[in-house]
């Protein structure tokens, strides 16, 4: 009897052993986009599971130093009958069995190791060990070998995917004897072509957005008929999208013999205004013989209820619809200073630490949103450099292309001011989470939506860190976002001490300085702040507490850098005593007519190109003023003077 149980004992260790999991096939690098890279887990017995092992990638390179990056535990999972797991970006072919997100894995010379344990037991920066070792596979795409990897792993051979010819759209995939071929990528499958084979199940759409009201029609096939009736379930609810915004059948059911079978969902077009949204197609469980070939395909649906604004865009800008949200007696401090002084009790007001909020740089997605709010259409920003609406949708999230998407523009570059992220400017926390903030805190520079825009995120590449002068937009840019730009970098270079703005254009690599001052100056002159620009200094006051003071007063900046510099500077008059903030210019854009109202006594009109070339000039002295302008197509500054002071609007020539 104890001969017989030691027997067993001895054939259950053997069994346990043999039963092992190894790196079947892996891609790290498929070409362009790093979207169809996958880890393929094999098995030797079928249908295995996974509980007590862990997934570790390690870096390979100098500053990786052979450490870990990822770890994935595997407790839970289990392989399918051919003893395969597959680990992949969404647009793998088949589907993993596990989503890993794009540019999870990194090209080498690294290494992905398979151990017993737990993720816990590797966090990031976990040097590797062949302690609890199962299989590891050290790889490269045509770089040197990692010597100090594959000793510390107990590896001898590094294998290069890109050895077949220097392809990077091949795998490495283990052969039954334990070395490694190079070749066309077989995920899913056995390598050696064998095993049981799935039919695939895969679906498509006609079109990538629809509007509410259409149908949403969804076509599934397989790649060969089904021998009895196939059916199973499929979801589409993704966040604010819900059952209440679609009605149909989510049981899918293709008949024996077919290949194919089409589904219809009526897209609800209900009054509420809740922005585009995105539904995600999802199957549901499959029977035992089939596999998706496709999955989790997002499909944009438009929302027609979207709002507009009373006022325009920064291409089409209206004056004088928005008002300042600022409290009474905000800037009653500057009032009667003059240079220094002036400019460090401005400072005291948009950076007193007892009442100015930061937010991390994540809320700043949030408030642009808003405060970059396309005027035309509620469910879009405005671009600055390019002067197009985007939607909302299209923010650009972390690695992958920014083609087609928007991000954050700092319009202060963050390598010219030296302010930087931490890790609590990953979270989006709300406007009322934040902290406490001084003149000092330039690392909130990073975060301040002041000085941050929405951006095309090509463009924004290609504005890179330049002086402005240096850098103009892209072609055909109509210069709409000037005066923005203009009045956001003076407000950062006031707000926090160790950055400036300098005349002509200093080296890029200079920390603290941007040019050029002078040019700078003539933007905010031509540009002056429309009603876009005034509601975004509304909405970032209501997240930060403080607020823009070259878009509330233009006039401060000509104190500050301009013709005023040493003046003594005088808050204006309330708008009930000041004539000239009441005058009502329409209509705004025009073809040749022009209408003045409010003007109460004498007052010179003068018209100037954005380059400031003069092209008309009159004397107003009725309270209103018909005018017939015969100027060419364009975008023109109007300006107003009287005793009482100068104001200038923007004027747009159809």
């Amino acid at each position: 009897m104890h001969k017989i149980t030691s027997a067993f004992f001895i054939f259950c260790s053997l069994l346990t052993a043999s039963a092992q999991v190894v790196i079947n096939e892996l891609d790290v690098d498929s070409p362009s986009t790093d979207t169809m890279e996958f880890i393929e887990l094999k098995s030797d017995a079928p249908e295995q599971s996974l509980d007590g092992y862990v997934l570790v990638l390690f870096n390979g390179s100098s500053s990786g130093n052979d450490s870990s990056y990822f770890a994935l535990d595997l407790d839970g999972f289990t392989t399918n009958i051919n003893g395969i797991y597959l680990i992949a970006n969404n647009d793998v072919s088949p589907v993993g069995d596990f989503i890993l997100f794009d540019n999870t894995i990194q090209n080498g010379a690294d290494a992905v190791a398979i151990y017993q344990g737990n993720a816990s037991d590797f966090p990031e920066g976990t040097r590797a060990t062949t302690a609890n070792l199962v299989d590891a596979l050290a790889y490269d795409t045509n770089d040197a070998d990692d010597t100090g990897l594959l000793g510390l792993l107990g590896l001898t051979e590094q294998i290069n995917e890109g050895s077949n010819n220097g392809s990077s759209s091949d795998s490495i995939q283990r052969n039954n004897d334990g070395s490694y071929t190079v070749g066309t990528p077989t995920p899913g499958d056995l390598n050696d072509g064998s095993g049981v084979q799935f039919n695939g199940v895969a679906f498509t759409t006609s079109s990538s957005q629809y509007t509410e009201g259409e149908i949403l029609e969804i076509i599934f096939t397989t790649e060969t008929a089904v021998t009895d009736d196939l059916i199973f379930n499929l979801q589409l609810d993704n966040q604010g999208f819900t059952s209440l915004d679609y009605t149909g059948n989510k049981t899918v059911t293709l008949l024996e013999g077919n290949t194919e079978v089409t589904v219809t969902f009526d897209l609800v077009d209900d009054a509420e205004d809740e922005g585009d949204e995105v539904t995600k197609i999802v199957f549901g469980d499959l029977p035992n013989g089939f596999r998706r070939l496709n999955d989790n395909l997002e499909v944009r649906i438009v929302d027609n209820d979207f709002t507009v604004a009373s006022w325009g865009s920064p291409l089409n800008p209206t004056y004088d619809q928005v008002e300042s949200t600022q409290p009474n007696g905000y800037y009653d401090d500057i009032d009667g200073l003059a240079g220094d002084e002036l400019r460090q009790a401005l400072q005291d007001i948009i950076a007193d630490p007892e009442t100015v909020r930061a937010q991390t740089y994540t809320d700043v997605i949030d408030i642009l949103k808003v405060a970059d709010q396309n005027p035309e259409n509620s469910n879009q920003v405005w671009l600055l450099y390019t002067e197009q609406p985007r939607p909302k949708l299209d923010f650009q999230s972390a690695g992958g292309s920014n083609t087609g998407l928007w991000n954050r523009e700092h319009t202060y570059p963050g390598s010219r001011a030296g302010y930087f992220s931490i890790d609590l400017d990953d979270i989006a926390d709300g406007p009322d989470v934040f902290v406490t903030t001084k003149a000092d805190s330039l690392r909130h520079g990073n975060s301040d939506a002041h000085g941050l825009r929405a951006t095309d995120g090509p463009e924004n590449s290609s504005r890179g860190n330049q002086d402005y002068g240096e850098y103009d937009g892209p072609d055909g840019s109509l210069g709409s976002w000037h005066g923005d730009v203009a009045r956001a970098v003076m407000f950062l270079s006031v707000r926090y001490n160790g950055i400036d703005l300098t005349s002509g254009n200093p080296d890029n690599s200079t920390e603290g300085l941007l040019g050029d001052l002078d040019l700078l100056l003539e933007w905010h002159r031509n540009d002056p702040p429309d009603d876009f620009e005034m509601n975004r200094n509304n909405i970032v006051y209501t997240w930060q507490f403080n607020r823009n003071p070259f878009i509330d007063q233009p006039d401060l900046a000509e104190f500050i850098w301009g013709t005023n510099v040493g003046d003594t500077y005088e808050n204006p008059l309330s708008v009930d005593d000041n004539t000239l903030e009441s005058v009502i210019m329409y209509p705004n854009p025009t073809s040749s007519d022009l209408k003045l109202q409010g003007i109460s006594q004498p007052t010179t009109l003068t018209i100037y190109t954005m380059s400031g070339q003069r092209v008309f000039l009159q004397e107003l002295t009725t309270v209103s003023a018909a005018l017939s302008l015969q100027i060419e197509s364009g975008i023109y500054i109007v300006e107003l003077s009287n005793r009482l002071g100068k104001i200038s609007k923007k004027l747009i020539i159809k």
